[in-house]
């Protein structure tokens, strides 16, 4: 036998009452009764107060032959635990009114969905969703745009495109909000095919497409750089008797403007004002970030004041474009006043902002302004992103603060930051730049401690860093080790190690790295071929660095001026002055202009061989162009 609760006072006993009431109420006044039970089940889950062992849905249902109230309570009961945001025991509730076969309606379903999916629940909504089916509970055409819309917004297309399957297999008619959503959602991924066959689906469906419609498909399409497709939207939208909104407009001055086409944006502002509608604070912000990209900083400041006069917001992102531009004309004073500013009108900076502040100072070498902001960041919470941390620790290091640099390393992995191998990379170059071998070494080291593997871009930092301070040896055997590691050398390690080689005479094994560079398609850099002639000529292989010159010239790449003095001085310590000649002529004709050094080496060779008469005329030839001091000719 079935057991009943006994009396419970107070609150309790409020809702047995108002239960008890409904046989006698006419079917009316049902309706009033549901909202007196919808109150007093608000106020009773929300007090706790029920028989240990029991809860409400207990009692309910204990009740009910008692208490003759209908089964819509239970969808009552199932509404309250939604609005007051109890969603696991809202699911529960529907599990157990699913047990006992009295299911809640598909509308009370659409509440908890929807406040699921607004919430970021999206794995609940979609087990629920699924639940609610297999349980026997028909979804609505507004339960599908629910779950279209979640999924659109995820960029789960797949899964949307299903859903809509789904709605034409169950004789759901999808309306004008599904299509809408479907055609925005595949339209913000480029999937501007789709797009546009939703759009003929929803016309070939009866179902007339409004503004919302339009501005989805103009949007996509002037995201993705397809202009004259969005203006046949725009024809049709007219066409069809719709009027743009300022949705529309905005959406074309915004794509003029990332066009770089600020004539046309402003046109269409114009044109905007003239059918009297208002611009609102997207509209400014594009034409106030394509002024400051265009240089015109004034038209920009201009616009902002426009806006603060029309009673429209002025927001952080309107006013970071602003920044933007002031630090990218080099106008860190207004900058940092206007930055000032935007703090004591109440605007609060983002981390865009910041990051655009620090940068501006960064770039104009005002390390500390720079650090400054980086205070005010760290004292409003705002947390640096990888970005940052790495544009600082460049400057910290191009300033030669190797220690302030490590200290900024330690505080990212203390911050949960993840540091990469660019932020390790950066700082090894500059200690390497700075001939600090061991502390580079050191940094690498840690970087395979903790797990981080090398790139290719510190391999070649390490290899050239090495070779450059005379460690070829160490140099090759990391680059042994970064074969281990298959990792593919590229044409700075290369030309690294054949720079080194050739310095340390090591030119048998320069020249088989040069051929291995060939033989895997790397073209070899000027620096490559130079190293390679100079160091053939300081070993008397005349032929040899003819040859590479020859191949260098046949490959497309250009003598400079470095080039140019390894031929020619190689030339005349081999004793071939009528070569270097040659090269010293086809050299000018080529419009490179000779240094001291190259004049030096012919002057001497000719007096050496007792050619006075073409040493003096190249000492009146230097003179003449103002190398006697070393200073090169302009």
């Amino acid at each position: 036998m079935e057991a009943h609760p006994p009396n419970i006072p107070g609150r309790c006993s409020s809702f047995f009452a108002v239960l008890s009431s409904w046989e006698q109420k006419p079917d009316a006044q049902i309706i009033a009764c549901y909202s007196d039970a919808h109150g007093v089940l608000k106020d009773l889950i929300s007090s706790n107060l029920v028989l240990p062992g029991w809860d409400v849905f207990d009692v309910m249902w204990a009740t009910r032959d008692t208490c003759r109230f209908g089964w819509g309570v239970f969808d009552t009961l199932f509404n309250v635990l939604v609005e007051l945001g109890r969603f696991e025991e809202a699911n529960a509730c529907f599990d157990r009114m699913r047990a006992c076969k009295v299911l809640p309606k598909a509308r009370s379903c659409n509440l908890l969905l929807g406040r699921l999916t607004k919430m970021g629940r999206g794995e609940f909504s979609k087990r629920f969703f699924k639940n609610m089916i297999r349980a026997g509970v028909k979804p609505s055409v507004f339960s599908y745009n629910i779950m279209i819309d979640y999924l659109c917004k995820e960029g789960d297309m797949e899964g949307a495109q299903r859903l809509y399957s789904d709605m034409k297999l169950l004789n759901v008619t999808a309306d004008v909000v599904t299509y809408n959503t479907l055609i925005d959602g595949h339209g913000k991924l480029g999937q501007l095919t789709e797009s546009v066959c939703m759009y003929n689906d929803m016309k070939s469906s009866g179902c007339r497409p409004d503004v919302i419609t339009y501005n989805a498909l103009i949007n996509c399409f002037c995201k993705f750089g397809k202009m004259p497709q969005a203006f046949e939207y725009l024809h049709y939208m007219k066409k069809n008797g719709l009027k743009p909104n300022v949705v529309t407009y905005s959406t074309f001055i915004d794509a003029f403007c990332k066009e770089g086409m600020l004539q046309e944006a402003i046109k269409f502002f114009m044109d905007m004002r003239r059918v009297g509608l208002f611009p609102n604070e997207f509209t400014y912000t594009s034409l106030v970030d394509a002024n400051c990209k265009a240089g015109c900083i004034a038209e920009a400041v201009r616009l902002i004041k426009e806006m603060s006069e029309a009673g429209i917001t002025v927001n952080t992102v309107t006013c970071t474009a602003l920044l933007d531009g002031l630090c990218k004309e080099g106008k860190m004073k207004e900058a940092g006043e206007f930055f000032e500013v935007m703090v004591k009108t109440g605007i609060t900076p983002n981390l865009e902002s910041y990051t655009t502040l620090f940068h501006g100072y960064i770039k104009n070498k005002n390390t500390s302004k720079a650090i400054d902001v980086w205070e005010q960041m760290e004292s409003k919470n705002i947390k640096p992103d990888l970005l940052l941390y790495g544009t600082l620790v460049l400057q910290l290091c191009n300033d030669k603060k190797f220690e302030d640099a490590k200290l900024v390393l330690t505080e990212m992995k203390k911050s949960g930051t993840d540091t990469n191998f660019v932020i390790y990379t950066t700082i090894m170059d500059a200690y390497f730049k700075s001939g600090l071998r061991k502390e580079a070494l050191d940094l690498f080291q840690e970087m395979n401690d903790i797990g981080m593997a090398p790139s290719i871009v510190t391999y070649s930092v390490l290899i050239d860093g090495l070779c450059k301070l005379g460690y070829v040896e160490e140099g090759l055997e990391y680059f042994n080790k970064m074969l281990d590691a298959r990792l593919i050398p590229n044409i700075i390690v290369y030309t690294a190690l054949i720079d080194g080689l050739c310095k340390n005479d090591r030119l048998e094994i320069a020249m088989k790295l040069f051929d291995d560079m060939c033989e895997k398609g790397l073209i070899p850099d000027i620096t490559a071929y130079t190293c390679l002639i100079d160091g053939n000529l300081k070993n008397g292989n005349v032929k040899e660095a003819m040859n590479l010159r020859d191949r260098m010239v046949k490959s497309g790449v250009k003598l400079d001026l470095y080039a140019y003095t390894a031929l020619i001085c190689g030339l005349c310590k081999c004793d071939q002055i009528v070569e270097a000649r040659n090269i010293f002529n086809e050299m000018i004709t080529n419009n490179v202009h000779p240094d001291d050094i190259i004049y030096g080496c012919l002057v001497k060779k000719y007096n050496e061989l007792g050619n006075t008469r073409e040493a003096e005329e190249l000492q009146n030839e230097m003179i003449g162009r103002q190398l006697m001091n070393g200073v090169s000719e302009k």
